[in-house]
């Protein structure tokens, strides 16, 4: 469930004071439930489960516990979007040491 704040304001953001800065390389999963803004639309063609190349660049966590990541997709105009983290669909990426 999305903050009640979020429910209303799209470009809702927590407490600057409340915010993580981070620098995360992710693979985000994209499908017909839902896009890589949350709105539900993939943007690609044809239903197809895809996956696609992304950055958290902030954490948050509501108060019950929940984690959010500000995410934006590489290559994507868009500004970036608060997110629940869902290990599932948000893969993190190792950032070296590989």
């Amino acid at each position: 469930m999305l903050p009640p704040q979020l429910q209303t304001d799209p470009a809702w953001s927590p407490p600057e004071q409340d915010v993580r800065p981070a620098y995360q390389p992710v693979e985000v999963r994209l499908d017909d439930s839902d896009g890589p803004d949350g709105s539900g639309d993939s943007g690609g063609s044809g239903g197809t489960d895809g996956w696609a190349l992304g950055r958290i660049n902030a954490w948050w966590h509501s108060p019950e516990g929940t984690p959010w990541c500000r995410l934006r997709l590489l290559g994507s105009t868009a500004a970036p979007v608060w997110r629940r983290y869902d290990p599932e669909r948000i893969l993190l990426l190792p950032t070296h040491g590989i």
